[in-house]
């Protein structure tokens, strides 16, 4: 017997659905965390929240469900939110700077004004905007205690984007 758990970690709660061999859901939790919000313009989570509340739906999930046997897992999530880990200790070095946060605003404007915006969208397809996640990238390894977790945080400051 085939049964699939689905995973939707999201910005507000994370949930967890199991679906059994003819594709009908037999177990499902959901559950919200809190987002945090340290200045206007700023969301967070703390990533503990979002291990926990998604470890937590998928168990109550599939125990709902008889705890069967998973063979395939899918998973949707927040996509341009961000968190860095500490490859040492495997504990995140800051919150998640989450998708809505526009911290990175101001510095988005200074690659337009140096004249980057076309490089990037040309080299990526994105716009130059704090929505998506190398700003957000940039202001932790710039903010936070990390350089010596990322020694080569250098290359933000002498442009990639440029590089053949």
């Amino acid at each position: 017997m085939t049964h699939i758990l689905a995973i939707d970690q999201g910005t507000t709660s994370s949930r967890a659905i199991v679906f059994d061999e003819k594709m009908i859901p037999c177990g499902s939790a959901q559950e919200e965390f809190p987002q945090h919000f340290p200045q206007s313009g700023w969301v967070e989570h703390d990533p503990a929240d979002l291990w926990a509340s998604t470890a937590a739906t998928c168990r109550a999930a599939i125990e709902k469900c008889g705890n069967p046997r998973i063979d395939a897992i899918g998973i949707t999530n927040q996509r341009e939110t961000v968190v860095v880990w500490d490859r040492k200790t495997g504990k995140a070095v800051h919150n998640a700077i989450v998708w809505q946060d526009r911290r990175t605003a101001e510095f988005c404007r200074e690659l337009e004004a140096a004249g980057h915006a076309e490089i990037i969208t040309t080299r990526t397809g994105l716009l130059v905007d704090p929505y998506f996640s190398a700003t957000k990238l940039k202001w932790i390894l710039d903010n936070v205690d990390a350089p010596a977790r990322a020694p080569r945080r250098a290359i933000w400051h002498s442009a990639p984007w440029t590089a053949g």
